[in-house]
């Protein structure tokens, strides 16, 4: 990710994106460079309009986030619980009924 960083940093300051850039630009930010990817990211934008690549992707549809579960409103909590205490109140009575069962 970051020789494409490099590719566009060097594209809006408005130099050349070739090989010796692109390797400058990561050295001076700490990184190390693989001769093989910047070759290959050089190779790949040759005849690419970069700004119109950018306008292009500004408009792509972004990826969808996983879908949440809707918080609860304070008029739901109640309900939620309700319908949980009536569970545990319907386990009592059939524990109860079992029981009954079993001393007659």
């Amino acid at each position: 990710m970051e020789y494409v960083y490099a590719a566009l940093l060097l594209h809006r300051l408005g130099k050349e994106i070739n090989e010796e850039n692109i390797s400058n630009v990561i050295k001076a930010a700490g990184g190390s460079v693989d001769e093989v990817r910047v070759k290959a990211l050089v190779a790949a934008l040759q005849g690419v309009n970069i700004d119109e690549a950018i306008r292009s992707a500004s408009f792509a549809p972004a990826v969808a986030a996983q879908p949440q579960a809707p918080a609860p409103t304070p008029q739901q909590k109640p309900a939620a619980e309700a319908k949980k205490e009536e569970a545990e109140e319907k386990r009592e009575e059939e524990a109860l009924a079992g029981l009954s069962a079993l001393f007659g």
